[in-house]
């Protein structure tokens, strides 16, 4: 199978042209996504090719545009609302919380939102604590919706088509340290995947560090790191938030007998706290020793770039975790 070496962003960028080219009820909207291109380039071009009518640039409003896009989904549009950044979400949490994930149970099922919303999330870029947390567990934690983090190029480019067939609300975040990220897609007249399944990044024997997202590059450098001292890491990919599938990590826990969650939220009611819990409970007498988290400091993200490094989980602190549980 032939590849192509493209970012990131150009995956992203694919995967939206393609969406509005197959299907007339799919649009897009959010602030900044027409002339300008979006705020991290990944709608450029497209308001040229397909019109103010599918390419919408709305307020600064985001709980008056998700609830827009709420809306045409109830009407049989497929809309894709994007979201600057995750911290800017949580004007929306009303609109996404009690109306996308509650319409089908509160309807006995007589409603559906087929509806994306797709948002920039995490640290890295020196834009200080309003634009670089993650809260992607904030999402996690409501039934109702799915949840998932493309760490991958190939990910960034099949996911949205998955999610657009969903018949519930899909949350795609997509970490902003990775859009100038490049790599090998390959070439096939279908990207569509399954979006639910966690991957196996790096298969091993030693011990599993478990990630996603933005995280990913630092756990598989933290892995090569560990090689060098004769450790055999398996790197888990979770691609799913919600659902969590616990079926692999029980598998590689089954395996490994130790594991590592790396989280770039916090710690304190985190996803790295549930995904130990799930362990705890499913996986406890395969464990040789206590699960440990890497996550970020207990602080808002700081605007020095030394700062920000020290605050969120590095390759350093992931291998030597990892070290720790070993000695254990």
């Amino acid at each position: 199978m032939t590849a192509r070496t493209i970012t990131y962003r150009d995956a992203v960028h694919e995967a939206l042209r393609e969406a509005l080219r197959g299907d007339e009820r799919v649009f897009l909207m959010g602030e900044d996504v027409g002339y300008y291109g979006g705020a991290y380039a990944c709608s450029k071009g497209l308001i040229q090719e397909f019109g103010e009518e599918r390419i919408r640039d709305t307020p600064l409003s985001e709980s008056g545009f998700v609830g827009a896009g709420i809306g045409a989904a109830l009407g049989g549009m497929r809309p894709i609302v994007e979201i600057m950044t995750v911290n800017f979400s949580l004007l929306a949490l009303d609109q996404i919380v009690n109306n996308a994930a509650t319409l089908r149970h509160m309807s006995g099922g007589q409603l559906s939102v087929p509806l994306v919303i797709r948002m920039a999330t995490g640290a890295g870029r020196q834009l200080a604590a309003q634009h670089s947390h993650s809260l992607e567990c904030w999402f996690a934690h409501v039934p109702g919706i799915k949840v998932v983090a493309p760490a991958t190029i190939k990910d960034a480019r099949g996911m949205l088509s998955t999610a657009l067939a969903d018949p519930d609300p899909v949350i795609i975040f997509e970490h902003a340290t990775l859009y100038n990220e490049q790599g090998e897609l390959p070439e096939t007249d279908d990207y569509a995947m399954e979006i639910e399944s966690a991957r196996i990044s790096r298969a091993g024997g030693d011990i599993t560090l478990i990630t996603y997202g933005g995280s990913l590059q630092k756990t598989m450098a933290a892995a090569e790191d560990l090689a060098t001292d004769g450790v055999d890491c398996e790197v888990i990919d979770l691609r799913s938030l919600r659902p969590i599938d616990d079926a692999t990590i029980m598998a590689s826990l089954a395996k490994t007998h130790r594991a590592v969650i790396v989280d770039e939220g916090w710690r304190s009611v985190g996803l790295a706290a549930e995904i130990s819990a799930r362990i705890t409970e499913q996986a406890f007498f395969d464990l040789d020793g206590p699960v440990a988290r890497v996550c970020s400091a207990e602080v808002p993200i700081p605007y020095p770039r030394h700062l920000e490094m020290a605050a969120t989980p590095q390759p350093d602190k992931i291998a030597a975790a990892a070290r720790e549980v070993l000695r254990r």
